[in-house]
């Protein structure tokens, strides 16, 4: 597909063919979006020292992420709604993900289900955790995941109180959606989109509908969620998490040394730099600003991942030189997801692998293993 060459491209494409509620869902951040935006602007602020006239044969970026042998050290980011950008998206994102050799993370907040997901995987997945204030339905996501075979947890601990985006606000934002003249104006014009939808019955949040107790219909799922965030989280019920899952553990949501450190505290066997895409702090510094003080703080006792800003094959280099074991990836597998279902995930990933290749050949690298703050010339956050 010669028109689409970068992720950019799988972005216009999406915005096209998502209903706008529901592409503005993912590519929006809180308030103002500045800090959405210095998470992607900032990859731009640091540059690579091109090497000439070394041999870059039989290069391979194959490396480890929580000790799995991964493809590339990329994996898809925990995403809501990601069924709401195409039907069934969860499912062939993971399949996808599952074939191309990189990890799938499931957020508690997908369309498509813990046991709908692994029913079309092979191999192991990950899920993601909310601690919700009903700790029986937390016990019980535990439980669904560990009995779906998921051989790791990522725990999220920035969503202890939403974030107010105000894209999402003004457009009315619900899963299913409402049938209110916009919202039929939105879907009539994406006429792909919508007879994709009517032919699954995955078009809520079936980790909750259906398991939650009280949860019979969209109005009382809307209540239940937005009671049930919990501004009482601490790192006690991290350790209380940790026990009851008895699997590797990834904390989800680190932007700061001491937090990181309490992080390595607990036992957390990863821990992600992340500030939720700019969708929560509005202000906060990028992730990848971050990254390398996170990384001289607690580098050397535990596995470092990062999300946020990555646009390019060239940023997930960027962030594997300056500490990062692997790196997640949000937004650019929505895009293409949206854009053209389980091939656009493909592609956005094949995108992604290509522009990494050729970056390190230029860097004068033949294994992703080389890649270290040597191939910096130079930071200016």
């Amino acid at each position: 597909m010669t028109d689409i060459l970068e992720i950019a491209d799988l972005k216009k494409l999406a915005r096209r063919r998502v209903p706008k509620m529901f592409f503005d869902y993912a590519d929006s951040g809180a308030w103002t979006e500045s800090t959405y935006r210095a998470n992607e602007s900032d990859f731009q602020k640091i540059k690579l020292r091109q090497r000439v006239l070394v041999d870059i044969s039989n290069r391979t970026l194959e490396t480890t992420m929580l000790g799995k042998k991964v493809s590339m050290p990329v994996a898809l980011a925990p995403t809501g709604m990601t069924g709401m950008q195409h039907a069934d998206g969860e499912m062939l994102a993971a399949k996808a993900a599952e074939d191309f050799g990189v990890p799938f993370t499931l957020s508690t907040m997908s369309i498509c289900s813990i046991e709908d997901v692994a029913s079309v995987l092979k191999k192991p997945f990950w899920f993601q955790l909310y601690v919700m204030n009903d700790r029986e339905f937390v016990v019980d996501l535990i439980h669904r995941a560990k009995a779906a075979g998921c051989s790791a947890l990522v725990l999220t601990l920035d969503l202890q109180i939403l974030g107010q985006r105000h894209k999402d606000l003004r457009n009315g934002l619900s899963a299913p959606p409402r049938f209110t003249p916009k919202h039929i104006w939105q879907m009539a014009t994406r006429p792909n989109w919508c007879m994709k939808m009517l032919g699954t019955k995955r078009r809520t949040f079936r980790n909750i509908a259906g398991h939650a107790k009280s949860v019979t219909d969209l109005a009382s799922l809307s209540a239940w969620t937005s009671e049930q965030f919990d501004p009482h989280l601490s790192w006690k019920d991290v350790e209380w998490i940790k026990e009851l899952w008895g699997g590797p553990l990834i904390l989800k949501g680190i932007l700061d040394e001491e937090d990181a450190r309490m992080a390595v505290a607990t036992g957390a066997d990863a821990i992600i730099v992340s500030n939720h895409g700019g969708r929560q702090l509005d202000g906060a510094p990028s992730s990848i600003s971050m990254l390398p003080r996170i990384v001289d703080a607690v580098g050397d006792k535990v596995e470092i991942h990062m999300d946020g800003g990555i646009r390019s094959g060239q940023d997930v280099l960027k962030a594997r030189a300056l500490g990062a074991q692997g790196v997640f990836i949000g937004r650019p597998f929505l895009y293409g997801l949206g854009a053209m279902g389980q091939q656009g995930v493909t592609l956005a990933l094949d995108i992604i692998r290509k522009e990494m290749d050729i970056t390190m050949a230029l860097l004068g690298k033949r294994d992703i293993e080389q890649i270290d703050r040597s191939v910096i010339d130079s930071v200016n956050f």
